[in-house]
């Protein structure tokens, strides 16, 4: 086997920065946030050493990984909207609760006996 060319290994972090970006649109793909927020570090460790201007020949790497950015962030605006449109679910069905229960939203009185 060979050693990897000079423009292999120059390539090298672009295409760990595009395995990162793929990593992250799975992650979010599946729903994983807590993963996902946990490859926040990560991200600091690819890019920290790299040059101001990358090498040309990082175009297409570094147009795959912006490209796989802008799906992850329009799955996690997806994600948001479910979780929004779960949440007003969720207090349009505590509001139908509330009145069937004659509370009106507030909580019942609680039934104390005092003759005890």
């Amino acid at each position: 086997m060979s050693a990897p060319s000079g423009e292999a290994l120059e390539l090298a972090p672009y295409e760990a920065i595009a395995a990162h970006a793929e990593l992250e649109l799975e992650l979010a793909g599946h729903g994983r946030l807590t993963q996902l927020a946990g490859l926040a570090g990560r991200w600091e460790e690819l890019i920290a050493g790299l040059p101001e201007h990358p090498p040309a020949s990082a175009a297409p790497v570094l147009a795959r990984a912006r490209l796989l950015h802008e799906r992850t962030r329009v799955e996690l605006m997806r994600l948001r909207d479910e979780l929004l449109g779960d949440l007003a679910g969720a207090a349009q069905a505590k509001r139908t609760a509330d009145g069937y229960a004659g509370t009106g939203g507030r909580a019942a009185a609680p039934a104390v006996d005092r003759s005890a």
